[in-house]
């Protein structure tokens, strides 16, 4: 062809700026189209719009800064990270309806078991968020444009840094007068991309990961003082009709997996979904918590194991299981291994998912019964996230029945987990006709569960550990995300308002314990407050130990349950993101009092959990040991594939 033809452009700044312009409008658009952010009002909208011009332009002038033709790669290439980080976290918000954090990044050890669900969440049309790659890809590789070889001058590239900053200064100001404090009283990372945007967000993430990182360096003993005044001070004493109404028995823990309380006592086409579960509600020996909430993060399954083995909240970003597995814990296992207790975990997945097979050790679980442990298993056995749980129930009550008593252990289920497929040869319901596949599928998979529930009860019945047991069932997350609200709302002949969704994530809380009276319980509460309940059940008081929930049963119990993300519940008000709720009427709060309540609650619990995060982040139980407690070693602790306990 003749050089003549060519298409000459000899400068390097055009194609900068055509790859500014881009993706700052990619990002807006997602910003607007994929997240559900809230966004209300002029103002709000303005940032929104502008927020990733300054990220967009600033990340993107640090090719300026390489010589020849390198300008046009590393700006391709910051270009397509910025590109990938952009729709990862597209990929993550469809289920999760959150963000990436950095912690969450080092959580490789669960990828490989994540591949099913991640197929499912990605779209046709997600090829749409690489087309600006490829364009400017062509524009780079391409014979037609004259590559600019000489260096861009500082008077050039300077400017355009400044501006960069200047935007990003504005932004940040206009924010902070819309919502004072954005990047110092927030827990809620929707608000975070809200106003700054996501690039933004994960430069704010990764400063505060490495915060949270520093202050285990920077604890000392002294920081345990204001967290011991605070738990003693909440500390709500056992009421004395349940304390040590499970003396001396064995503790099941039925880990029911994306199980919400609304499948309790509903019927699709006539047919209830939970019929043992249903019929449990009215055993004369079991306690069922109606007003029972999820409160985990990013960390889902691991968080509300987290927090009912300790007391402790689950950390905002990541998982304390992946992150925090060589703190010192003072964990339920360890507690009742004082009073004569063998603990073990049973699930039928890989121990290395989500590190179990190292915190356990931590929490001082005795055994550890991961899918090693269940050789017997064909590939018509499994789920996409490890053993079915007929089966496993299946095979692990001779391992059950082996345990020394009383022992304390604790059984994941895995069938019901998202994406909620199954062989549907199966199912013994039909599917929902929502439209939404998540939604239609989740029943049938609810109803596979709700079936080896009622098995695992007869297995326990035929083999005479039932009457001296004690069964706590509980729901560990939400299984329908607000991302299915459209679904849901057809699900439910309602609409999924502020004050419905929190309703949402209400999971089920089952306490069975042979001669106790049972009944259903309105009390609000959390998973923050199995731990003393359960304890003092069996008769364990726990005032000496560190712990943030309190006893559900108990008179003193506070009617409040935190969120990890700020917001949270309580029979008088709902605090929803900038908003107070009446959760009857589900109106904003009006009343003065009231409002003034529903503020000194919130302020309360922001409270609390960050009293939580600084005994996790700064490992401030390794400088307090309670009064007659046996601190773990978890080098004492080594789990073997073998189902012989005895080796």
């Amino acid at each position: 062809m003749n050089k003549n033809n060519k298409m000459k452009m000899n400068t390097f700044m055009p194609v900068f700026l055509v790859a500014v312009a881009m993706l700052w409008a990619k990002t807006y658009i997602t910003q607007k189209t994929q997240f559900t952010l809230g966004v209300e009002g002029t103002l709000q909208e303005f940032l929104l719009a502008i927020n990733p011009l300054g990220s967009a332009l600033l990340l993107l002038s640090f090719s300026l800064f390489f010589k020849g033709t390198r300008k046009y790669w590393a700006l391709l290439i910051i270009y397509l990270g910025m590109s990938i980080l952009l729709y990862a976290n597209v990929v993550y918000y469809r289920f999760f309806s959150d963000f990436i954090t950095l912690p969450t990044l080092f959580q490789t050890q669960n990828f490989g078991d994540l591949g099913g669900s991640v197929l499912t969440l990605i779209q046709p049309l997600d090829f749409l968020f690489f087309v600006d790659v490829v364009l400017l890809g062509a524009l780079v590789i391409s014979k037609r444009m004259e590559k600019d070889m000489r260096t861009v001058k500082k008077r050039m590239a300077l400017p355009l840094i400044a501006a960069a900053l200047l935007i990003s200064f504005f932004n940040l100001s206009l924010a902070e007068s819309d919502r004072p404090d954005l990047l110092t009283r927030g827990f809620d990372r929707a608000y975070i991309v809200k106003y700054l945007g996501m690039y933004n967000y994960a430069l704010y993430d990764t400063v505060e990961s490495a915060k949270a990182s520093s202050q285990r360096v920077m604890a000392d003993s002294d920081d345990n003082t204001e967290v011991l005044n605070y738990t003693k001070s909440n500390y709500a004493k056992p009421n004395e009709a349940y304390f040590g109404a499970a003396e001396g028995m064995n503790v099941v823990y039925l880990h029911l997996e994306s199980f919400q309380t609304f499948l309790m006592d509903y019927e699709l086409d006539g047919e209830e979904v939970t019929p043992f579960l249903n019929s449990m509600m009215d055993d004369p020996n079991t306690l069922y918590f109606d007003n029972f909430f999820h409160q985990t993060a990013q960390g889902k399954t691991s968080d509300a194991e987290f927090m009912l083995e300790n007391s402790l909240f689950g950390l905002p970003k990541g998982s304390a299981f992946i992150t925090k597995g060589q703190n010192t814990y003072q964990s339920a296992p360890a507690i009742l291994k004082d009073q004569g207790y063998t603990s073990a975990v049973f699930h039928g997945n890989n121990g290395t998912f989500w590190n179990r097979s190292e915190i356990y050790k931590a929490f001082g679980y005795d055994h550890f019964f991961d899918i090693e442990s269940y050789p017997n298993t064909t590939a018509a056995d499994m789920a996409e996230y490890g053993l079915m749980d007929k089966p496993f129930f299946e095979q692990s009550a001779p391992i059950l029945e082996s345990l020394p008593e009383p022992f304390y252990t604790k059984f994941i289920t895995v069938a019901h987990h998202f994406p909620y497929k199954m062989d549907q040869q199966l199912a013994t319901i039909e599917k929902g006709t929502t439209g939404d596949a998540s939604v239609d599928n989740y029943f049938q998979t609810a109803r596979y569960a709700d079936e080896a529930i009622k098995q695992f009860f007869e297995q326990l019945e035929a083999s005479g550990l039932a009457d001296n047991t004690m069964i706590v069932m509980y729901g560990d997350h939400y299984g329908i995300s607000d991302n299915h609200n459209e679904a849901m709302s057809e699900v439910l002949s309602k609409d999924i308002t502020p004050v419905e969704n929190a309703k949402l994530q209400r999971v089920p809380l089952f306490i069975h314990v042979p001669g106790m009276e049972g009944g259903i319980n309105h009390t609000y509460g959390g998973q923050i407050d199995l731990l003393p309940t359960v304890m003092h059940l069996l008769g364990v008081e726990t005032q000496k130990y560190v712990h943030f929930g309190t006893d559900l049963l108990s008179e003193e119990h506070e009617e409040l349950v935190m969120f990890r993300n700020g917001d949270y519940v309580s029979p008088g008000a709902y605090s929803i993101g900038e908003t107070f709720y009446d959760p009857e009427t589900g109106l904003p709060l009006e009343g003065e009092q009231e409002l003034e309540q529903a503020e000194t609650l919130k302020q309360h619990g922001t409270y609390e959990l960050q009293l939580s995060d600084g005994v996790v982040n700064g490992d401030l139980l390794r400088f307090y040991t309670p009064k007659g407690f046996t601190p773990i070693d978890p080098s004492d602790y080594y789990y073997q594939s073998s189902t012989d306990i005895n080796e």
